[in-house]
């Protein structure tokens, strides 16, 4: 089964000039923890979450580092922080956005969405073709299907 067959075709998009208070409103009015981001020809730019508005509220995350004779040596999380920094400043859905955006195919097999999934640590997956989206699939996306191959077996 391929990713165009279980899609959702019904994309709710942000525009890229939005204010984060219209994302945020955006998400909650469509009960969505996230969506694509859109410029004005209506190609993805980026993709904004929950997660992503919720670092206007709180503070960045400090990197890890040791201290030698006064003077900081950073060992992980400096990227971290300032994206953490980077969001915490923002004023607009461009800059609070994804944009290393992980999409998807139409022709691409189930399993390997999952697999994208799993890997990035994401919960949907925009499905474009030409730069065009054309869908999108979520966790709960793959999740209704893997039940649906499940009923079958179940009733023989």
């Amino acid at each position: 089964m391929q990713a165009r067959d279980i899609m959702n075709k019904d994309v709710i998009t942000v525009p890229e000039e939005s204010s984060i208070e219209e994302a945020a409103g955006i998400l909650t009015e469509n009960n969505i923890s996230g969506a694509p981001v859109v410029n004005k020809k209506g190609k993805i730019v980026g993709m904004v979450t929950e997660e992503d508005l919720l670092h206007k509220e709180t503070n960045p995350r400090t990197p890890a580092f040791i201290n030698i004779l006064g003077a900081f040596i950073y060992i992980k999380g400096i990227e971290r922080y300032r994206e953490d920094f980077k969001k915490l400043a923002a004023a607009s859905t461009s800059e609070i956005m994804t944009t290393d955006v992980i999409s998807a195919g139409g022709d691409m097999e189930i399993e390997d969405v999952a697999a994208l999934m799993v890997k990035h640590g994401i919960k949907r997956v925009p499905v474009v073709e030409n730069g065009d989206i054309i869908g999108i699939i979520s966790r709960a996306d793959i999740i209704k299907t893997l039940a649906a191959k499940a009923r079958p077996a179940q009733n023989q």
